[in-house]
């Protein structure tokens, strides 16, 4: 495994060393002395944070008024180093009560001297949790006077500090035990003017909130291919062929994850942190369900006027509805005045933004509302051109609806005794309730919610004719795009 460090210094504006810890003997202590001639001296610092000078790589990123630098021979891990940077400045604040600068290294030489011999051993970085360290190295730095007190330690830390379960502390005690989960979903898809799609995949990531008292062990199932065949073969019985399974990509999961067991038995199978977390991200790129399709047709009748219909179909089920919807249709710069009809919701003309904007609070499943709008334009004798406009843009957010068609099969709790737990499903609102009893007692409810919003969303709409014998004008395409959820869809012109 590549080193992270072979040295660290902590250095003021003016190069001065506050304070160093060599961690191997491949590099001279006076190496600093390269970095404060050839970099600070130089004036260079902005061109790149990685330098090579002579044998040595040098990374350095600069906090407040103090440059940390870190020093390699060969073969080092840049990644690594520059997160150990990252997490050791956040490790330092919460010693020195939020404060980094070179006022709180003097302060502070024999604490930080302590802490650089915990967090890295030989040039490889170790337990680096601000919670943990505080567990065992309870000296306290010289804070702000503004800063506030923490907590007192826990005293017993021998299980975090040996690395089981780092990321949570024993004794937690909760009245209610519960766990919130949320799977949201962005769809991007890229569509020609004749209806082929081009490119359509599904970027999400399951957010869970815990409130669990002890120690519990979660197992979480979902509908994926590879984890319900390899749950079949363990089992020794053939999968279910009547469910419907998806095929992840790009797999990313939290710290928590036991990453044996996923390579093994493809479940996920974690010990999770209190509070709220990002348990794990993931790409979709085969068997997207679309949750609209947009249909818009754009004639010219005249010089002057144009006419524009929109309709836009759900394709999710009709128990279910999208809320926030908002389309926004360009329309020509030129453009004096437009008188625009709507099934649902309400339009406006935009002028400030050049768009016809249509709203649509509440949009159930299975509907197609339609939009006609006649936009009147200035008459100029300019030789007519291409116009260029931006893309139509819709905002939507659908809740309790998969664009992948991911779905929760089961959520186990266990404590310590890994007892076995017996799920129960059932629709409350528009969550999804697993209650869940022990033979100890220990029950829990787990809440499950779906939501699918717009990420990349692009339709071309082909071209228009705006004068009768003039060239044609390339038409926008229709886009979801960044609305009040922090979504978007975009419909981009496409050749």
């Amino acid at each position: 495994m590549p080193v992270a460090a072979s040295a660290i210094y902590f250095l003021n504006l003016r190069g001065d060393v506050l304070i160093n810890r060599l961690y191997r003997d491949d590099v001279g202590g006076n190496m600093v002395d390269a970095f404060r001639l050839h970099i600070l001296q130089t004036k260079e610092l902005g061109t790149c944070p990685v330098r090579q000078i002579g044998r040595c790589s040098f990374f350095y990123m600069r906090i407040s008024n103090v440059y940390v630098v870190i020093v390699v021979s060969s073969n080092a891990n840049v990644a690594c180093a520059f997160k150990f940077v990252v997490e050791a400045v956040a490790m330092f604040k919460s010693y020195f009560g939020g404060a980094f600068d070179e006022d709180a290294i003097r302060n502070n030489f024999v604490l930080i001297y302590e802490l650089l011999d915990e967090i890295m051993d030989f040039g490889h970085p170790q337990n680096l949790s601000p919670e943990i360290l505080k567990l065992y190295i309870t000296q306290e730095g010289v804070r702000s006077p503004f800063s506030h007190k923490a907590d007192k330690p826990i005293p017993n830390a021998t299980l975090q500090v040996t690395g089981a379960v780092g990321w949570r502390r024993e004794g937690l005690v909760y009245k209610k035990n519960e766990v919130f989960l949320d799977i949201v979903e962005s769809v991007n898809l890229l569509m020609s003017s004749k209806g082929s799609v081009l490119r359509c995949d599904v970027t999400g990531k399951i957010l869970m909130k815990c409130f669990l008292s002890g120690m519990p062990d979660l197992k979480l199932g979902l509908n994926d291919k590879i984890g319900l065949e390899k749950e079949s073969q363990i089992k020794s019985r053939p999968a279910k062929s009547s469910s419907k399974t998806i095929e992840l990509d790009d797999v990313t999961f939290h710290q928590c994850v036991n990453l044996t067991r996923f390579n093994s038995e493809k479940t996920v199978s974690f010990v999770p942190p209190d509070g709220e977390f990002e348990l794990m991200k993931y790409r979709i790129t085969e068997g997207v369900n679309l949750p609209f399709r947009v249909l818009p047709t754009i004639k010219e009748l005249g010089r002057t006027r144009m006419e524009v219909n929109v309709k836009v179909k759900s394709v999710f089920g009709s128990k279910m509805f999208a809320l926030g919807v908002v389309v926004k249709i360009p329309v020509p710069k030129q453009t004096a005045k437009t008188s625009s009809r709507v099934t649902s919701g309400r339009a406006k003309y935009n002028a400030a933004i050049d768009c016809l904007v249509w709203k649509i609070r509440k949009f159930p499943g299975q509907t197609e509302p339609t939009l006609s709008a006649e936009v009147e334009l200035i008459s100029t004798t300019a030789e007519k051109k291409p116009l260029t406009k931006p893309p139509i843009q819709m905002e939507f957010q659908v809740p309790m609806f998969t664009a992948s068609g991911l779905r929760v099969r089961f959520l186990k709790v266990s404590i310590l005794t890994y007892s076995e737990c017996v799920c129960e499903l059932s629709m409350l609102k528009s969550h999804i309730v697993l209650k869940v009893w022990e033979k100890s007692g220990y029950s829990t409810v787990e809440w499950v919610r779906y939501i699918t919003k717009a990420g990349s969303y692009e339709v071309s709409r082909g071209s228009i004719v705006l004068d009768g014998g003039g060239g044609a004008a390339s038409e926008p395409p229709i886009v979801c795009e960044k609305g009040v959820n922090g979504t978007s869809i975009s419909v981009a012109s496409i050749g």
